[in-house]
């Protein structure tokens, strides 16, 4: 319940008391039952409604706003925007019981952002207003049966690699982050552009955020086991045609290590659908990718890593070229709660991508570390960090291979959940 709402309630029961000891409780035309309606009115105004008694309704989300400082070598700016790793967004969530075993619910989230920090380039701070649907989507569940999910939702494999990952760095620098971060800048060599309007974006593999191994949230039905000692399966198909499965496991305290890891396997057979995902061949493409955290927990020290890889069918025209593009990401450090206002994580990371036939390289071989400091103040929902990244690598186009000027990137921002 929020403050105002909290207040009128207590400002409720304070008119209750004072009505029976005045002995007025049933005069309805008395002036401290007036007082009383109106105390009532305030508390409605300040309370989420919702449409039937019947089905739950909650309402949450975050903002996540930072300062981005970026060097390209030659050119350096500072933008301030919504961070696209984990944009603004809300969410409602409403769930009602069928029977004792047996629930029916819905899920609509929508994407909201200031200057979209995915659209940032050397001549631009970002699109801004853009406003997308996220999820909405309807789903049965049972404990013993599983749960169905039919609609705009994720599937077996989205954030494959990302979703496993249970400290701080989950919304700060996840398997994905690099794609996002940079994706939409300009490739310099030598201070000189590379090519008209190559950005790095451009020379990536992977079709969700430029990271090979997982896809985006898709139109799909998609199927979720129950959870059996630790294991989960889940399985997806829609969007004419693209298919999934994955099997998860989570266990928090094998002999005081906690462990969370995902496998998955996809394909997509759609050359219309899914020309932007593949990115290039006849639009078929196949992916799959493995990724665990593993943390000791007496001391918070954890270990991230991630490999991935993606496979296209490539045209005609493009035969004898590299067909498939593989990601590892290896992140480390630890997280504790040093202070009693919340946990407290420090990290280092490494990616590394070798990647087969892009949008504009024969193949590229990109390499990228970051490092950074996360704080979490529990009982605000609020989590600060700063974070430095390192962009570097060379593609090859024929015969030629170009080595790229280096990228620096400083992040700084908040998230605050509500």
């Amino acid at each position: 319940m929020s403050r105002p709402a909290a207040k009128a309630l207590v400002s409720i029961f304070a008119g209750l008391t004072a009505c029976s000891a005045s002995g007025v409780a049933a005069d309805l035309g008395g002036s401290c039952c007036t007082d009383l309606e109106e105390r009532i009115a305030e508390l409605e105004a300040t309370t989420a409604r919702k449409g039937n008694r019947k089905v739950s309704l909650t309402i949450s989300g975050w903002v996540n706003q930072a300062v981005f400082f970026w060097d390209d070598g030659v050119e350096s700016n500072a933008y301030v925007g919504t961070n696209g790793l984990e944009q603004d967004r809300f969410r409602f969530v409403g769930e009602a019981k069928i029977t004792p075993d047996w629930s029916a619910g819905y899920q609509l989230e929508l994407g909201i952002n200031g200057a979209d920090s995915k659209t940032f380039s050397q001549n631009s701070a970002g699109t801004v207003g853009a406003l997308n649907i996220r999820r909405a989507s309807w789903f049965l569940k049972s404990k013993d049966v599983g749960k169905l999910v039919v609609g705009r939702d994720a599937s077996a494999t989205y954030h494959l690699l990302d979703n496993v990952d249970f400290t701080l760095t989950r919304n700060v620098s996840d398997a994905e982050a690099t794609g996002v971060y940079i994706a939409n800048f300009q490739l310099r060599s030598d201070g000189e552009p590379v090519g008209a309007n190559t950005l790095w974006g451009n020379v990536m593999g992977g079709f969700n955020n430029r990271t090979p191994g997982q896809p985006g949230l898709r139109n799909i039905v998609a199927y979720e086991t129950p959870t059996f000692a630790g294991f989960t399966g889940s399985a997806a198909w829609g969007e004419d045609d693209m298919w999934d499965i994955a099997l998860a496991y989570k266990n928090d305290n094998i002999r005081d290590f906690k462990v969370s890891a995902k496998i998955g396997y996809g394909e997509s057979t759609d050359s219309v659908t899914n020309a932007a995902q593949c990115t290039v061949g006849n639009g078929d493409c196949q992916w799959w990718g493995a990724a665990a955290v593993i943390m000791h927990n007496p001391t918070g020290l954890f270990l991230y890593g991630a490999y991935s890889e993606n496979h296209i069918d490539l045209t005609p025209a493009e035969i004898g070229a590299q067909d498939d593009s593989t990601m590892l990401f290896i992140q480390g450090g630890i997280e504790r709660q040093w202070i009693s206002l919340g946990k407290t994580n420090f990290f280092v990371e490494y990616r590394h991508d070798d990647v087969g036939l892009s949008q504009a390289a024969d193949t590229s071989d990109l390499s990228y570390w970051a490092a950074g400091a996360i704080q979490n103040f529990e009982n605000a929902e609020l989590t600060l960090y700063a974070q430095y990244r390192h962009f570097s690598g060379d593609i090859t186009e024929g015969a030629t291979v170009t080595s790229l000027d280096p990228f620096d990137m400083v992040i700084t921002g908040a998230k605050m959940n509500f």
